[in-house]
């Protein structure tokens, strides 16, 4: 439990700040998000895990320090008000006065650039999951696929990654006729192979670059946060509520990603690393569904939880069977 206590300590700040904004019913919605974040960002923390092994120390507890100011005020108050900026061409400033005094003014704002946001953010997170799928990797959870021959001479062909992303690209860009899509995605899509490039060029043996790996995991919970904070204003429109619900959300979510680090596991529990890149896969596919139709967060949330508690039941049996052989 010491792991989540600062968590809980930021809670109790935050619920005490959603009290003063708007007495108990803002409380109650501040409950909602926490939720929210969490389903939404569970496996986040799985994938961070895995990152933050392969990181020196020292940045370890950057990303820990510097990580979470990012993620509260960052991810979800100042980019969302930084993207309706740009699309409106408003400044920051007047951006956060409309936000704070016309709300459904902004959440209209907001929505209006949810296609683009959706078809960036599920680039990324498509690249992340391709990046694992076609990987290589002793041990094997769905076996009849990933241990498949078409797997293996799929899995051989170069830049198979890029490939699948850019043929779901021009295939986004046929359905949905938008370049301003086409457009976003394939930043998403750049965006995470120059990170790949920074980190090649920047990593000494099984250590992963510092800064390299620091920018890659603020780039992966801004795509899982762009589910929640668009998702938010279905329970409110008021901007600090929602930093708040989503902020003590990621918390939580750092605080798990911390245990699962220092617990070890990811190689106590052999699938978690897989359900978590199969949750990341299915969200990066109805981010892009998302653009022309709609799928409930609930949806969503319970589809990644789900994976991951697959995962986790079946990692307990297999070790439960090792141990009886």
């Amino acid at each position: 439990m010491r792991y989540f206590y600062s968590s809980f300590v930021i809670m109790a700040l935050g619920l005490i700040a959603s009290f003063y904004l708007g007495g108990l019913a803002a409380i109650y919605i501040t409950f909602l998000l926490i939720i929210l974040e969490v389903s939404l960002s569970f496996d986040n923390a799985v994938v961070n895990a895995k990152v933050l092994e392969t990181m020196a120390p020292i940045w370890q507890k950057r990303f820990i320090l510097f990580g979470m100011p990012i993620a509260v005020f960052g991810m979800r108050l100042v980019f969302p008000l930084a993207i309706v900026s740009i699309v409106t061409g408003m400044g920051m400033l007047e951006t956060l006065q409309v936000a704070m005094n016309q709300p459904d003014e902004y959440e209209k704002m907001l929505k209006s650039t949810e296609s683009t946001i959706f078809a960036f953010g599920g680039a990324f997170l498509l690249m992340v999951f391709l990046d694992f799928f076609f990987g290589e990797h002793d041990i094997k959870w769905v076996t009849f696929v990933e241990g498949s021959k078409t797997m293996e001479t799929f899995s051989g062909v170069a830049n198979i990654e890029l490939i699948t992303a850019i043929m779901v690209g021009i295939g986004l860009g046929h359905i949905t006729q938008d370049f301003g899509v086409v457009l976003a995605f394939m930043y998403g899509v750049l965006l995470h192979s120059l990170l790949g490039m920074l980190d090649h060029f920047l990593s000494s043996d099984t250590v992963k670059s510092g800064i390299a790996g620091f920018i890659y995991l603020e780039v992966l919970d801004a795509s899982f946060s762009f589910d929640g904070v668009i998702g938010a204003f279905a329970l409110t429109s008021n901007i600090f509520i929602i930093m708040i619900g989503l902020g003590v959300g990621a918390m939580f979510v750092r605080s798990m990603t911390i245990y699962f680090v220092e617990h070890k596991t990811l190689s106590n529990f052999r699938y978690l690393e897989h359900g978590a890149h199969y949750a990341i896969g299915i969200l990066a596919i109805i981010m892009l569904m998302k653009i022309t139709m709609h799928v409930s967060e609930v949806v969503t949330g319970t589809i990644g939880i789900g994976l991951i508690a697959i995962a986790f039941a079946h990692s307990i049996w297999e070790n439960r069977k090792a141990l009886s052989s």
